[in-house]
């Protein structure tokens, strides 16, 4: 199976999204078809027996053109063109405007004569209206009713009654036709414009990434294309710039943001070793770095594809307001015929009944309907990423705003996920302590080896070189050190220790963690205790989740021991020892009572993540973690435990500006149509109200891209 994108051309409406996704649908080669009216495109899935060609054939016969899309940033709607149709029209309706300015005053003197209002509005009907007959053509031979069949049945049986009143004498309302289809027109623009500027994340992500960069080839530094860059390259990043792929320092050091990605606006130091994301701007020094992932396989690049992707999808309230909106238009068509019956038959003016069906035809228009959910998806999910938070899908952001339960894997989740030393005791000269353990553990990448070594270095111990080096796998490393003798770091068994009553103490008082012991001519001279710690903001994650009345849990394949005091520290439950199969059993009984997601980064969380209602992946995450994860969690590296309730709280704004949207588009028609259908609103105002309820829908859609999560988390 394979999928592609098409950017679509010729939609006017929800209506005509339904209407190509349910042509689409009924393909026996096509797996699923997603139309997404907001950002005018097309997610297909086929069988390989399905040609590009023939998918654009299949468009083309709906109704609508189509182009593949290759680079998913394309998807963005531009709208640099002038609208020409548009100022055409509104120079036609000056006349118009004029002449209704000059009625207001009591002089019907400005109202040009009926021949040229008749001109007037013939080339607008016929010449500028075009759009909204061929998408009404396309809509009825296709079986599903849109906009374009309401403007164009409303503003052709204005034309026609005011053709015949204009020939036999009677009152014309050509100004009411034109009007219409100004305000629609202009309606339509506004909300393409608004639209564009909803799309911009992708763009600005894009941004993030520059064009050319220095790359050392032949022992020189040359200026390549960013597209030309390969792994394993090396780059060199000077003050100002910004990181073009994922890599590791060389050489060198700086301070850099990652603003753009993590939502964390602190600047980081970043030296010989450490890792650095594309994205990421230097702000202060400068450093060579090796490329290890690059264009679509760095953070960014899986940002940008999964917000593209999600964009292309939709959550199920999403597909309950297409349903709505597939049988809205032969309702109105229906109701409009039943206001003329009885307004002609109550009244028995012919052209008063005629208006207001005209009326109830132009008020009741299903774009707000559909536009209500993918213009706040599509700003939920720009909100996101610039948080660090990818939804792969919009199903995905739906459910984050309605889970109950979150079930936390300890390590690397509230956990920073790598050993520290915690404590240390020591029997001899803590300098030459430090020192000593460190240039033997300097000989080993075990991560406990590493910690100590790091531990040492923090605290400037002297330096001290280590001969002789042996190492025991599992038991421990020794070697001679000149004038000291020969040291040995490792378990309690491989330094054959003496433990005093103060080392049991020691002991006791860490009951949770790792400890290496140091022994320095077979005497105990020092202990240290090693642990992975909380996060900095994992206190402020589990009592914001709590706030919210989510149900926080730790299930690992830890020590209990170690899972209780975690679990004790955060005052939540915690579950340790746990195989694959035991958390996923675990899932399921947290599915008794709430939606639940699993947050983890490592193969043993795969099946429990796929077992939840949703799965997220945190940065740094393994394939199969990531695989199954419909979430990914770019953690900055000053705590990053609340990227969790930042997928959460944003969800659940967006969930709210949906609920807000379509409560919006409904109003307008259950308000509009019964002010139509008895008088109150006559075509022109309804014109205005139709376009209102796009606009304001767009208008508190936009309202989330402005969302300041610290104001809304604090």
């Amino acid at each position: 199976m394979s999928t592609h994108t098409f950017k679509i051309h010729g939609m006017t409406c929800q209506a005509c999204a339904t209407r190509l996704e349910k042509v689409l649908n009924k393909k026996e080669c096509v797996e699923r078809a997603d139309v997404n009216f907001a950002t005018e495109t097309l997610t297909l899935s086929t069988t390989e027996s399905a040609s590009c060609d023939e998918i654009l054939t299949w468009i083309k016969k709906t109704g609508f053109t189509g182009e593949f899309v290759q680079d998913q940033s394309q998807t963005t709607p531009h709208s640099d063109a002038p609208p020409y149709r548009l100022i055409a029209l509104g120079v036609l309706s000056l006349p118009f405007w004029v002449g209704m300015a000059g009625m207001m005053t009591g002089s019907h003197a400005l109202m040009p004569p009926n021949w040229v209002q008749f001109v007037l509005a013939s080339i607008a009907q016929f010449a500028l209206a075009t759009p909204f007959y061929k998408g009404a053509w396309a809509g009825i031979r296709g079986g599903l009713l849109g906009m374009d069949v309401l403007v164009a049945l409303g503003t052709s049986m204005i034309w026609a009654y005011s053709t015949y009143a204009y020939l036999t004498g009677g009152h014309v309302y050509f100004e009411a036709s034109v009007m219409i289809l100004t305000f629609v027109s202009l309606g339509k623009y506004l909300e393409h414009r608004t639209k564009t500027g909803s799309l911009n994340a992708l763009s600005k992500l894009m941004e993030l990434l520059p064009q050319t960069v220095k790359v050392k080839r032949d022992n020189a530094w040359a200026d390549v294309a960013l597209a030309d860059v390969k792994v394993g390259d090396i780059l060199q990043a000077n003050h100002g710039d910004k990181i073009a792929v994922d890599g590791v320092i060389t050489d060198g050091q700086g301070d850099i943001t990652q603003a753009h990605l993590t939502g964390e606006s602190a600047y980081l130091s970043k030296t010989y070793g450490d890792d650095v994301l594309a994205g990421s701007v230097v702000v202060d020094g400068s450093f060579a770095y090796q490329a290890h992932a690059t264009g679509s396989q760095t953070a960014l690049g899986q940002m940008t594809d999964a917000l593209s992707h999600a964009q292309g999808t939709k959550a199920p309230i999403a597909r309950l307001a297409d349903r709505v909106a597939g049988v809205f238009v032969p309702v109105v068509v229906g109701l409009s015929v039943l206001t003329f019956l009885v307004n002609w038959y109550i009244l028995g003016q012919f052209d008063t009944a005629l208006m207001r069906a005209v009326a109830v035809l132009v008020i009741a228009c299903p774009c707000a309907l559909g536009l209500a959910t993918p213009t706040a998806i599509m700003a939920g999910m720009g909100v996101a990423s610039r948080h660090g938070v990818q939804f792969l899908d919009a199903v995905a952001l739906e459910t984050a705003g309605q889970i109950g339960a979150i079930a936390f894997d300890k390590t690397g989740t509230l956990t920073n996920g790598h050993l520290v030393v915690v404590d240390s005791l020591s029997l001899t000269d803590t300098p030459t302590l430090l020192g000593v353990s460190a240039s033997i553990e300097s000989h080993s990448t075990h991560p406990l080896a590493r910690a100590i070594t790091a531990y040492a270095h923090d605290n400037h111990a002297p330096t001290f070189t280590a001969q002789n080096i042996l190492s025991q796998a599992g038991q421990g490393m020794q070697g001679d050190i000149a004038g000291v003798g020969v040291v040995k770091v490792g378990t309690n068994g491989f330094v054959h220790a003496d433990l005093g009553e103060k080392e049991h103490a020691f002991i006791q008082d860490n009951p949770t963690a790792s400890l290496v012991f140091v022994a320095i001519d077979d005497k105990l001279a020092g202990i240290f205790a090693l642990a992975d710690t909380l996060k900095a903001d994992a206190h402020t994650l589990i009592d914001k989740l709590k706030a919210d009345g989510i149900t926080p849990v730790i299930l690992s394949g830890d020590r209990q021991s170690v899972v209780d005091s975690v679990a004790g520290e955060l005052g939540i439950d915690g579950y340790g020892e746990l195989s694959p199969q035991d958390k996923s059993l675990k899932i399921k009984e947290l599915q008794k009572t709430h939606k639940t997601a699993m947050i983890g980064d490592g193969i043993n969380d795969a099946l429990a993540m796929t077992t939840a209602d949703i799965g997220m992946a945190v940065g740094g995450a393994t394939d199969v973690a990531t695989g199954s994860a419909s979430v990914r969690l770019i953690q900055s590296e000053t705590g990053g435990a609340m990227s969790v309730y930042h997928a959460h709280k944003i969800a659940k704004l967006t969930l709210t500006n949906i609920k807000q949207n379509l409560f919006f588009a409904f109003i307008y028609n259950v308000i509009g149509i019964p002010l139509a259908m008895i008088g109150v609103l006559n075509p022109m105002i309804a014109s205005i109200a139709m376009a209102l309820s796009s606009l304001s829908v767009l208008a508190n859609a936009l309202r989330l891209k402005g969302v300041d999560l610290k104001d809304k988390i604090n």
